[in-house]
């Protein structure tokens, strides 16, 4: 969703959606992390639940939006390399 959310043709409705859904996967990741101990991820993904809470909106223009979309792509990236490498 987050890579589909760059094209900018996307109803509003479509950004609206893509909120809930991130908030709800990010606190749920952040939680998970929090579980295992991984305190640095709990911070990064409680960080990233609040930029796309959809009740308490952070209002930004649609270029600084898609440059946070792809950071948190990165994000999401590097967590799952991080929890797939081993020890």
């Amino acid at each position: 969703m987050l890579i589909w959310a760059l094209y900018p043709d996307n109803p509003y409705g479509y950004y609206t959606l893509l909120r809930f859904i991130c908030c709800a996967c990010f606190a749920f990741i952040a939680f998970r992390y929090h579980e295992t101990g991984k305190e640095t991820w709990v911070w990064i993904f409680a960080v990233a639940a609040i930029i796309y809470n959809p009740f308490i909106r952070i209002h930004l223009s649609r270029e600084i939006w898609s440059v946070a979309n792809i950071a948190t792509i990165l994000i999401i990236s590097a967590s799952l390399y991080t929890q797939n490498k081993k020890p």
